[in-house]
């Protein structure tokens, strides 16, 4: 084999994890097989020390595999008509790792059939057999959404159309109908109000769904005061709980901080509260409750005593392509799309959504976000103010931590590391201003809103009116934590008390 030769040839196979040749010449009296290649690279044995072990090359196929090696093998050698095979199965290197093999065999007969000769080429196509099992797993997964996706396309168009024939039905009767008593005219608007209602609830949530999917949605977290978010969803939902005379019972600690999109979060705070009062009895309680799951996130749950969940129905919870509605213990219509679009969002919060149910005993929602940081970084040159202002902070607000900065760049530093809950500043800085600055952050951090607090060093209105474009707070002052800041610097870590 010349170089030429040899380089063309590994060069093809370069996609493999090794290969090598092997012979065994019958009609020359040798028993041992020659080997010849990467058969170390392969094996981790050399060549001779296969021809040595008890079994030979067959002892090293994985058990599962032998048989079958054995079988074609036999069959290829006694058909007279055959004399190559193809073949896959996995062998036990020397460390003991499993690698996938495919061989090819050929036999040289004589003209009465007798084998003169046999050989063959080994290849180790582990690494290509697992980016071929990655593809069918992408495959099959394609597959599964392409399917999700007519499912989910033929129960939305049914949802869409549906409420729109009672719809225009009573809305005729009420146009053409003068003698209708006002009863009825009451309860033919309600239907139409109520099935409007839901319709664009349905087409709000399709949307976001759809933004979420996209990218086009972006998250703006924010600190946020977990009892407070709760109590408003509570609020929101009220009327419905009054309706059916349901208590709800709110367990938050006041010191839980989360950090989230507050329309977001909320959207699936009212949804999973919703869903509870929908399908509970009269009379009966709600539980909401927050507890903390890790160092870095809180876990809220929804508890019911309602009608359950069906274990034919558990399995469709979550998923857009199986989307299915169940009418509440008082006929509530609802689209069927708010769970699946609660999943995106905890996700999208790096979080997770669960649940527990017995049919007929009542559900648990659990999902958990992102626990508030509380950190607050401040940047200054001069280095006295910066240390004042430090141990004031520390003294006023003794569950944060206060890092410091004495520039722009350094800052930049700590805010990639550890995404501050506040960063209070100068306007001037070395090197860069704190416009400069914020629109830096702001740009390398697109997906989160960091707070900001600047001290102007002057009254320049073109300044003031840069920062308040993009929405920082300012003070026109010395820095140090005067009323105004303590003011300021509590509006945003507080922003819900």
């Amino acid at each position: 084999m010349n170089d030429s030769f040899k380089f063309n040839f590994e060069e093809a196979f370069g996609i493999f994890g090794g290969f090598f040749f092997w012979q065994n010449e019958p009609r020359t009296g040798e028993t041992e097989i020659q080997y010849f290649g990467q058969v170390k690279e392969v094996t981790g044995y050399e060549g001779v020390e296969i021809n040595s072990l008890k079994g030979g090359w067959v002892i090293l196929i994985l058990k599962e595999d032998r048989n079958e090696y054995i079988r074609k093998l036999g069959k290829l050698e006694n058909d007279h008509s055959q004399n190559d095979l193809s073949i896959d199965y996995r062998i036990i290197r020397k460390d003991g790792k499993i690698r996938n093999i495919s061989e090819r065999i050929h036999l040289t007969r004589s003209k009465q059939g007798e084998i003169t000769k046999r050989s063959g080429l080994v290849i180790d196509v582990t690494a290509y057999s697992s980016e071929i099992r990655e593809l069918e797993d992408i495959a099959e997964e394609l597959k599964l959404l392409n399917s999700s996706k007519d499912n989910f396309i033929s129960i939305l168009s049914h949802d869409l159309r549906a409420p729109f024939t009672s719809i225009l039905g009573f809305s005729e009767i009420l146009l053409n109908e003068t003698g209708l008593s006002e009863t009825d005219k009451y309860e033919y608007l309600k239907y139409i109000h109520d099935s409007s209602q839901n319709q664009l609830q349905l087409i709000n949530y399709l949307l976001d769904w759809s933004r979420l999917q996209t990218g086009r949605l972006k998250l703006q977290p924010q600190r946020l005061h977990a009892q407070s978010l709760v109590y408003n969803s509570v609020s929101y939902l009220t009327g419905l709980a009054v309706r059916k005379n349901i208590h709800i019972s709110v367990k938050i600690l006041d010191s839980f901080y989360i950090d989230a999109d507050e329309r977001l979060i909320t959207q699936v705070l009212t949804n999973l509260i919703s869903n509870a009062i929908k399908f509970s009895r009269e009379n009966k309680t709600i539980e909401i409750s927050g507890r903390i799951y890790n160092d870095d996130l809180i876990e809220f749950v929804v508890k019911d005593n309602g009608i359950g969940i069906s274990e034919a129905n558990s399995e469709k919870l979550f998923n857009i392509g199986k989307i299915f509605t169940t009418e509440g213990t008082k006929g509530e219509k609802g689209s069927g799309l708010g769970l699946a679009l609660a999943k995106q969002i905890v996700e999208k919060h790096r979080g997770d959504i669960w649940f527990y149910s017995t049919e007929g005993k009542g559900s648990e929602f659990h999902f958990t976000v992102p626990a508030a940081t509380n950190t607050i970084l401040l940047v200054m040159e001069n280095w006295e103010d910066l240390h004042n202002l430090e141990v004031n902070l520390k003294e006023s607000y003794p569950g944060f931590t206060i890092l410091t900065a004495e520039n722009a760049f350094e800052a930049l530093g700590i805010i990639s590391a550890k995404l501050p809950s506040l960063v209070i500043t100068n306007h001037k800085l070395p090197l860069m201003d704190g416009l400069k600055f914020i629109n830096t952050v702001r740009k390398e951090n697109k997906i989160v809103i960091i707070p900001f607090i600047v001290f102007l060093d002057s009254d320049s209105e073109e300044t003031i009116k840069s920062y308040q474009e993009i929405g920082v707070k300012t003070i026109k002052q010395a820095p140090g934590l005067s009323d105004q800041l303590k003011t300021k610097v509590e509006s945003v870590l507080y922003s819900f008390n």
